[in-house]
């Protein structure tokens, strides 16, 4: 477990990480998103001690991380890996001992290096490219032998840092479908910080997400998503949809059951309203399809509007353009 308690961190006169409060689960893949400067990446470094922190508590299964002298640090980082955007591999060594590297450091036998590097050249699909030097290989071949090099001390907290932000879309789903493979079957914490939105939909159960150093707000991906706070929404501009003269707007999540599926269609039966479609997504989170539309609705239709789909239990919000400078949210719960 990882718990983070009132963390601070500045460089110079500059406020990077303020009041930072989080527990991480066991066994959880958590997202740290943000904007660019945002103190994401120094949160990560804090938590393997590549960064000091200025005061409060980082405490990785009961250690406390600020608390550790450099012995101490070198063992502690045998349980804490990390991977990069950028693959630091050596260009004159092979693969294969690339992800020996770790293990001749720490005086592994020969046996034990050679058994561990094929376990894990299986495990990231690299079987075939040992003997192969990292400049022969893809970008995505070469994050397989890095995540397989952080894998060999056999850590239970895996680190990414912006670990796909290099690589193409359809690299970057195969290297998601990896690290969520590794999480599941070798049951090792995976902590990710990105900027993108589509890496937490795809890998993460909860994130967190960081406003100029302060945690503006966490919890499980799908809950914020139907939620739809105002400071996620800030965070994804490029979907605010503006406003429409004609009438109000309602935003109506759609969870992928039986009742929001069809709750257009019968609201419009039942009640005799028209609507028009102002803008609308569906996109998977994990194994879940979420999806939302943002519907026009005559001003006179709206407050029946809004009871039926209470009574059906239907997730909406009032919607209103963050430009407007006031996101006024009304929600139904179940």
């Amino acid at each position: 477990m990882i718990e983070i308690t009132a963390v601070q961190k500045s460089f110079g006169e500059l406020k990077v990480l303020e009041d930072i409060n989080l527990r991480i689960e066991d066994g959880d893949i958590y997202g740290l998103v943000g904007k660019s400067g945002a103190g994401k990446s120094t949160l990560l470094r804090c938590l393997n001690g590549l960064e000091t922190y200025d005061s409060g508590s980082i405490r990785v299964n009961g250690t406390e991380v600020k608390e550790l002298d450099k012995p101490g640090l070198r063992l502690f980082r045998k349980d804490i890996a990390m991977i990069f955007q950028h693959f630091p591999l050596m260009s004159r060594k092979t693969v294969y001992d690339n992800i020996a590297f770790p293990m001749r450091c720490w005086k592994y036998d020969k046996q034990q290096i050679d058994s561990r590097v094929r376990e894990l050249a299986e495990i990231v699909g690299i079987t075939d490219k040992l003997k192969m030097k990292p400049n022969v290989l893809s970008g995505g071949q070469k994050q397989r032998v890095a995540i397989a090099r952080a894998l060999s001390m056999k850590p239970q907290v895996l680190l990414s840092d912006e670990s796909t932000s290099a690589l193409d879309p359809g690299t970057t789903a195969s290297i998601l479908r990896l690290l969520r493979r590794i999480n599941e079957e070798l049951g090792i914490t995976i902590i990710v910080v990105t900027h993108q939105m589509s890496v937490i939909r795809e890998l993460c159960r909860n994130v967190s997400l960081l406003e100029k150093g302060r945690l503006v707000l966490s919890g499980p991906v799908n809950e914020l998503f139907l939620s739809q706070p105002d400071a996620l929404r800030r965070f994804m501009l490029e979907d605010d949809i503006p406003p429409d003269p004609r009438g109000e707007e309602l935003q109506i999540m759609l969870t992928g059951d039986d009742n929001s599926q069809t709750i257009l269609s019968r609201l419009a039966r039942e009640l005799q309203v028209s609507y028009s479609v102002a803008g609308g997504k569906i996109e998977r989170y994990r194994d879940q399809q979420l999806g939302s539309l943002v519907l026009t609705f005559a001003s006179e239709d709206i407050s029946r509007v809004c009871a039926y789909l209470d009574a059906q239990g239907i997730v909406w919000h009032r919607y209103l353009p963050l430009d407007s400078g006031k996101l006024q949210e009304e929600e139904a719960d179940a």
